[in-house]
């Protein structure tokens, strides 16, 4: 009985939910399952590249289907490359789920198990819906459509939604507000799991500042660094951002080591961060593309601290995955957001960071100097953070979860 996973990217793309997916892929097919994967022939930041058709990487089967290639900057096009992977993943569900099979969807794009998890329960398989986020309540979230009409599609797509999920065998949330608004659409509790996204601690570890060549090279080797890695985007807030910038700018006389900012990524908001700097005058900030995955705990490492950001609205939305990786590369972790959001919780229960609030730049800026100003502090932090990451986010623990869940669909128990 083959587990079948759903996402429109997959290995080598390095977008979150595709090295989410990739991890774990690749950990079953070590623990002896057949697995496949149905995925697009994309990458998510460039769409020109061309993946092969199929092939087999680490004996997990890669079926890469046709889609459009648009590309993500198109509003226009990216729902005409969402609408052909639909099309096309479900012919593959189709041709390929045989009775007793799982197939587990994931959310890129938003509501696929509605569509898969149709063909794939017509064909006798097991479903599962594995949540990255809850759609269409993020685009209301983040504006995406106004007035009546959008109003009355989106309550159809939620209507539509969730009966998928009360249909199917299991629904995986990546966290406990998520899981609890899963349960207020009528899904039965004993088919939520919540498995929390992760980090491979084996490969992103903790690499102290004279033995980062990173660092040395992009020019931070005697200064006290801020970082952002990962995707910046529409779910995040940069005014914020901003004005502890011009806060710690305006006082850099009174700071013995300099305090550098350092975002690493891409996303909607980068390039609008990366000008409004330079509109300011704000010279303290650099900015580096995405980095290979092989790279990361270097990359990571570069920065004494990291920021987390997820506007409060979205909370039981979206759970930021990067903090998974901040705290295995064991560096302290500063939540912009709301103080009972799902990483602010975390943070308190593994002291291993520090929460401000949204719009509150003066709040950051403190949290930085504070942080700045005690070395000893900043560094048990993260320890504390890395600890956190062994014992409750590393990838082998995410996998016991999932072959637990894989075994309980197999014999009916959930």
């Amino acid at each position: 009985m083959a587990v079948i996973f759903v996402n429109r990217f997959f290995y080598p793309d390095h977008s979150a939910t595709s090295q989410m997916l990739s991890d774990l892929a690749f950990a079953l097919a070590q623990k002896e399952e057949t697995v496949t994967v149905i995925t697009s022939r994309l990458r998510y930041d460039d769409p020109a590249v061309h993946l092969p058709d199929s092939e087999t990487v680490r004996n997990v089967t890669v079926k890469r289907v046709w889609t459009s290639r648009f590309g993500r900057h198109n509003l226009v096009g990216r729902v005409f490359d969402y609408a052909t992977f639909y099309i096309s993943a479900a012919w593959a569900v189709f041709h390929l789920a045989q009775n007793g099979d799982i197939v587990i969807s994931k959310t890129d794009p938003p509501m696929l198990g509605v569509l898969t998890g149709a063909i794939a329960r017509a064909r006798g398989a097991k479903t599962a819906n594995w949540l990255q986020d809850i759609f269409p309540e993020v685009a209301e979230a983040v504006g995406m459509g106004d007035g009546r009409l959008s109003g009355a599609l989106f309550s159809a797509l939620r209507k539509l939604r969730d009966r998928s999920l009360r249909n199917s065998d299991a629904t995986i949330a990546i966290g406990e507000r998520m899981a609890a608004l899963v349960k207020r659409c009528g899904v039965a509790k004993g088919k939520v799991r919540v498995i929390p996204n992760w980090a491979d601690c084996d490969s992103v570890v903790p690499v102290s500042p004279s033995e980062n060549r990173l660092r040395a090279s992009w020019g931070f080797a005697n200064a006290f660094v801020v970082g952002y890695s990962g995707n910046l985007g529409r779910t995040h807030e940069i005014e914020t951002l901003l004005n502890a910038i011009g806060h710690l700018e305006a006082k850099r006389e009174n700071h013995p080591t300099p305090i550098r900012w350092l975002f690493i990524g891409g996303g909607a908001q980068f390039d609008t961060l990366k000008s409004e700097c330079a509109a300011r005058g704000l010279s303290s900030v650099s900015f580096q593309p995405y980095q290979p995955r092989e790279r990361l705990a270097l990359s990571l490492s570069v920065a004494d601290v990291h920021l987390v950001s997820l506007r409060p609205e979205l909370e039981g939305l979206i759970v930021p995955s990067k903090f998974y990786g901040v705290a295995a590369a064991g560096r302290a972790a500063i939540f912009i957001g709301d103080a009972d959001g799902e990483v602010a919780r975390l943070i308190a229960e593994e002291h291993c960071g520090l929460t401000v609030a949204q719009g509150d730049g003066a709040a950051l800026a403190q949290a930085i100097e504070t942080l700045a100003a005690d070395p000893v502090l900043c560094r048990a932090l993260g320890e504390s953070g890395r600890r956190a990451a062994e014992k409750r986010f590393a990838l082998s623990t995410a996998v016991i979860s999932w072959q637990d869940l894989l075994a309980a669909l197999r014999e009916k128990s959930l």
